[in-house]
């Protein structure tokens, strides 16, 4: 969530930041800054009656001491009406900082001085590309065929349990997902990422707290009898660990890493592009969350990218890293690098990652705070990556690595699957 007072003295570089996701912000940040002049005018006249009151309260007290009961009874008629009018602001007062909230809440956060201009997909910036491409043998599968070959994933028993876009994973097909999962967290652990298990449902003030409300309430999977919201991604539960601390200098930055499975509701058209792994409602994701000091979130950002980098380079997958536009960019994020993995059978690149920076704006709304060397409570800036999402990651080792005699499991797996090969 932006900070009022940085609209109020921003205006317009504000609307014109939030011009380059092709967003309109001018009314929304226009009807901020009103709403910020009603609360500052009505706070004063608050205050002013309190002081005004207290003043009156006094003298009761010294008419009442010197025997001028009648006087002092006027003036309590005055200090009851007083009262009314102070119940009226307070309540006003309130009323106002809940629109102010939710105006606050239909802004997205503004993108860093890097980032492209853009409103497609298409208009991201390649700024990485390592790997080559593999050349498969005639008679190549696209990954859906493999696992009805090998029977190792089968997408119509998830359906008959549950709905479409829920597979279930079978055999070796069980055994590698869990070795992904397994290897992603000891590298994310090795790098100095502290694990965690966390809840897979999170409250309303969890989703509101990391962006996910009211920017994506259409793609949550929803209990409506406790409200409670299934996790899109670790992201969201891992950050509120640290919702309402304030942290000390010293603790940062705050390293931390985790496995859940990921609901999304969803699910996009039938064809090439969402078929078998390519999109979910209920897939695996292995996450990174650091929390860090403004000045150094930057240099921390360009690390967990040459992070994911290192995990894809051991897997021996060809890849190559976006920096979005702004069009393309999710609502709360300052700076989004994408990670795209090449998949040969499909000859397209399916995203596997997204890493960024969300400066103060998660931050804001969490009010998650640190205490500088001065003593005084700063904002943090919160960031995260996909470190990384199962599912394309599966294509693209069931894809790229496939054989005449079987699927090859990548050198740095094989400890962790106990064989070397699906055939």
């Amino acid at each position: 969530m932006l900070q009022t007072a940085f609209i109020r003295e921003n205006r317009d570089k504000v609307i014109a930041a939030l011009g380059k996701r092709n967003f309109d912000a001018t009314p929304l940040v226009d009807q901020v800054i009103a709403l910020d002049e009603k609360r500052r005018s009505t706070q004063v006249e608050l205050d002013t009656l309190k002081s005004e009151s207290n003043r009156l309260s006094k003298d009761v007290g010294e008419l009442m001491k010197a025997g001028e009961k009648a006087k002092a009874d006027i003036i309590k008629q005055k200090t009851a009406q007083f009262k009314e009018k102070d119940k009226e602001l307070t309540e006003l007062l309130g009323t106002i900082a809940d629109e102010l909230l939710e105006t606050l809440y239909k802004l997205p956060n503004t993108p860093a001085d890097i980032v492209p201009v853009g409103k497609t997909p298409e208009e991201n910036l390649e700024v990485h590309r390592e790997g080559d491409i593999p050349t498969l043998f005639e008679g190549a599968l696209p990954h859906w065929e493999l696992i009805k070959k090998y029977d190792i994933i089968d997408f119509e028993l998830g359906t008959k349990i549950t709905a479409p876009g829920f597979p279930v994973y079978k055999g070796k097909g069980a055994k590698l997902q869990r070795a992904l999962i397994a290897y992603f967290l000891d590298k994310n652990t090795d790098a100095g990422y502290n694990e965690y298990q966390v809840p897979h449902m999170v409250n309303e003030a969890s989703a509101y707290g990391t962006g996910q409300l009211p920017d994506k309430e259409g793609q949550m999977y929803h209990d409506s009898a406790d409200n409670l919201y299934l996790i899109p991604t670790a992201e969201v539960p891992v950050t509120n660990i640290f919702r309402d601390v304030i942290l000390t200098e010293k603790e940062l930055p705050v390293m931390a890493t985790a496995y859940t499975p990921c609901f999304r509701r969803e699910a996009g058209s039938w064809g090439a592009s969402v078929r078998g792994l390519n999109r979910l409602h209920q897939f695996d994701k292995v996450e990174i969350v650091r929390i860090e000091k403004p000045e150094n979130s930057y240099a921390a950002l360009d690390g967990m990218v040459e992070h994911v980098k290192g995990l894809l380079n051991d897997l021996k997958l060809p890849y190559r890293v976006l920096r979005l536009c702004g069009g393309d960019m999710g609502f709360a994020s300052a700076l989004t690098y994408d990670f795209e993995v090449f998949s040969t059978a499909q000859d397209r690149w399916l995203e596997i990652s997204s890493v960024s920076n969300f400066e103060t704006f998660q931050a804001n709304r969490l009010k998650l705070r640190f205490r500088d060397k001065e003593g005084k409570n700063q904002l943090a800036h919160t960031l995260n990556g996909s470190s990384l999402a199962l599912p394309r990651v599966l294509a693209g080792i069931l894809e790229n690595y496939q054989t005449p005699e079987g699927i090859v499991i990548p050198e740095v797996l094989r400890p962790y699957t106990g064989f070397d090969i699906i055939n």
